[in-house]
């Protein structure tokens, strides 16, 4: 039996067995416990930890103090497309919709034997703010802060070290041949504290 679950614009499949004929472990969200354990065992690094955090299964991360925009209207897929970047202040900022906004988070992660999952929090979708356009689903070895494709339905305030949403984590099946921080072609592996822009650019097509 397929199971289809949805996080936000993004979909995955879990292939579920019963039990008389199920031959190994089915794909399973991590618990708190388990995420404290793989912490322990320093296969998930969450940077500043703060246990008030920890969900039942999940962990809230936070709204970081950088904000971009790009500096042309229209974007070129081919071209190297260039950001405005700016500082939220302490009064906090008015997104607008139409726009584009990419953030990140103010926790670094690291996650070397997992599928982490970036969803906004419910709160912050009541507000009409969504965090990510497609991009909610990490790689095993992404080891960064998150870049948050921000939009919002009607103007609203945001302000950096709000809550702005929570991560889950998937356990895999089977040994990963390439995790991302390994991979050459990575492309938003190098370590930042600000928002990164889209590198399409540098596939070729």
């Amino acid at each position: 039996m397929i199971v289809q679950l949805l996080f936000g614009k993004s979909t995955i499949e879990l292939h579920l067995r019963t039990p008389k004929f199920r031959t190994r472990n089915s794909i399973m969200i991590l618990s708190d416990k388990r995420i404290l354990e793989e912490i322990e065992n320093e296969n998930i690094l969450i940077e500043p930890f703060r246990a008030d955090c920890l969900g039942s299964n999940s962990y809230d991360v936070h709204l970081g103090k950088y904000i971009a925009t790009y500096k042309d209207r229209i974007l070129d897929a081919r071209k190297h497309n260039q950001i405005d970047m700016m500082i939220i202040p302490d009064e906090g900022m008015i997104l607008y919709p139409d726009m584009l906004y990419l953030g990140v988070t103010e926790e670094y992660t690291e996650t070397h034997a997992h599928v982490p999952f970036l969803e906004g929090k419910s709160s912050v979708g009541r507000l009409g703010v969504d965090i990510h356009a497609t991009a909610g689903k990490g790689d095993v070895g992404f080891c960064n802060t998150w870049t948050l494709e921000i939009s919002v339905r009607q103007p609203v305030r945001i302000y950096a070290g709000m809550p702005i949403g929570q991560l889950i984590y998937f356990a895999v099946e089977g040994n990963v041949k390439n995790p991302y921080n390994k991979k050459k072609s990575a492309k938003y592996s190098q370590r930042s504290l600000k928002p990164v822009e889209s590198m399409m650019w540098k596939n070729k097509f």
